[in-house]
């Protein structure tokens, strides 16, 4: 028996999508639905690790979360992580098979996809009684419909209802709304069930006037008005977020338990990936984190933290334009602390050897680490498991360089004292994992060092709990759905898995 569905559609990138998608989830379990999310393909440089080894969006993960399941790669079949402006590295049931233009992705490759994307699909669906979908960008990009295995190519070849989510907070909702529908063929239309508004500020009644028009003028439903909530954008997919507790310019940070906070500078490197890693900093009371681009940005810091990347090599060169890297060294000269993280962590060694990734051979590092690192064209995908500072860490690897410490103190270590990872010279921090800061006692033991090298009187809470904090989001997105969805016809819609079958509305209907 198959089991329900839903795809969650947007009127562009960034409306929502991802947390509706985990708000249904989480809402879901609570019934005691038997849930799943997928998203045949995302693209993103924040990515995951599940249990068996497999690398998937980092979204699909938080999401799995709320479904209270384990993540598995059935869930993001395929994942894009850009390379530059032109190419993408492409994984493929958590493995990568190779880099690809956008031209010869969308020209032949994507389309040859779609079966491996539907038989994903098909096997969560007949082991879970929902599985809710997610869409990418908007159906209604039209001159990609042909080769689409994301919006509605899965939707129609699969069967699902589609919700399509717009944000209010942007402004032009409904012609969002009716341009989307408007400009998918009658075949894709009829399976378009309805809309949610997504991010709305004020007076609901003040916009039912404007639902019931759309109503009308398109045949289709409002599904729910969610209100604008700060702090939900848990484990983007793009863009600069710090997800639990601010913005790239803007925190809201909770009264330090201590006499001071702690001041948190991250590098904006170019294609800086997994930047979710600071989220758990961001999440102590007193930790101001903030994202920069220019050394002078540095100088009040208390905490450095150069993040990963998908070109190390190129985010090299930015922090040498920049002038960030002799900043950076500056810093580790006066026992500053400075933490690396996977390619951060490669950036701040002697050299690095790269004919994978840039293919630009030896390239001199920082050289603040005793760190060799080679590229290996085998991607290592693990979830190891140690110690540092005489707490237990946790964390996920994802990375083709391979580093050959010479030097300096260890910094994860094995039971018996065997490094496993990373290392150390003075306040200089490098490691490869990344979530390493989501276990707790770990985060509390490294911030303390920090505290102390920077001469401030900052103390971690005893309290904080990365995880609960984690799931109090989730119940939150959770709460958005029960509280301002029409949860029943939302469930009626799921439930059927069907297409709705609606009337075709042509272009310019509402003249």
């Amino acid at each position: 028996m198959t089991g329900g569905g839903l795809l969650v559609a947007g009127t562009t990138s960034d409306a929502g999508k991802s947390v509706v998608t985990a708000g249904i989830c989480r809402w879901l379990v609570r019934q005691g639905v038997k849930v799943a999310p997928f998203k045949a393909q995302n693209m993103s440089l924040n990515s995951f690790v599940t249990r068996e080894g497999a690398e998937i969006g980092r979204a699909q993960a938080m999401q799995a979360q709320a479904c209270r399941v384990e993540p598995t790669a059935l869930m993001n079949p395929v994942l894009l992580k850009p390379g530059g402006e032109q190419s993408s590295q492409v994984v493929l049931l958590g493995k990568p098979v190779g880099e690809l233009s956008a031209r010869g992705y969308h020209g032949g490759r994507q389309g040859a996809l779609l079966g491996t994307v539907l038989e994903c699909l098909a096997e969560l669906r007949g082991t879970y009684d929902a599985v809710i979908c997610e869409g990418a960008g908007s159906p209604a990009e039209i001159n990609l419909r042909r080769t689409d295995i994301v919006n509605m190519g899965i939707a129609r070849n699969a069967g699902l209802p589609v919700l399509v989510v717009g944000d209010i907070d942007r402004g032009g909702v409904f012609a969002s709304f009716f341009g989307t529908v408007a400009l998918l063929s009658p075949e894709d239309q009829a399976f378009v069930a309805g809309f949610l508004v997504n991010k709305f500020r004020g007076d609901v009644s003040l916009l039912e006037p404007g639902l019931d028009m759309l109503h009308g003028l398109t045949g289709r439903r409002t599904y729910g008005v969610l209100p604008f909530r700060h702090g939900l954008g848990i484990d983007e997919e793009d863009g600069l977020r710090v997800s639990l507790r601010g913005t790239v310019r803007e925190s809201n940070v909770a009264p330090p338990v201590g006499e001071d906070v702690l001041r948190v500078a991250v590098c904006a490197v170019p294609l800086m990936s997994n930047f979710t890693d600071v989220d758990a900093l961001a999440a102590e009371p007193g930790v101001v984190v903030r994202f920069v681009d220019r050394p002078e940005e540095l100088a009040d810091a208390d905490l450095v933290v150069v993040p990963g990347t998908r070109g190390t090599v190129r985010a090299l060169e930015w922090l040498r334009e920049r002038g960030l890297a002799d900043a950076l060294k500056h810093r580790a000269a006066e026992q500053r602390p400075v933490l690396g993280i996977c390619g951060g962590f490669q950036v701040l060694g002697e050299h690095i050897e790269d004919e994978v990734e840039s293919r630009r051979g030896q390239v001199d590092g920082l050289g603040v680490l005793p760190v060799r690192v080679r590229f290996a064209r085998e991607k290592t995908l693990t979830r190891p498991v140690g110690e540092a500072l005489g707490e237990q860490v946790q964390g996920y690897e994802i990375h083709h360089g391979v580093a050959e410490v010479v030097g300096g103190e260890a910094f994860i270590s094995d039971d018996n004292g065997h490094s496993l990872d990373g290392c150390r010279v003075g306040q200089t921090w490098g490691t490869h994992w990344h979530g390493s800061l989501e276990s707790d006692g770990f985060r509390r033991a490294f911030l303390r060092e920090v505290a102390a090298a920077a001469g401030r009187r900052f103390v971690p809470a005893a309290d904080t709990s990365f995880a609960a904090l984690r799931e109090e989001q989730l119940d939150r997105l959770g709460d958005l759905i029960e509280e301002h969805a029409d949860t029943d016809a939302l469930w009626r819609l799921i439930e059927s898995g069907a297409p709705q079958g609606l009337p075709f509305i042509p272009p310019g209907a509402p003249a």
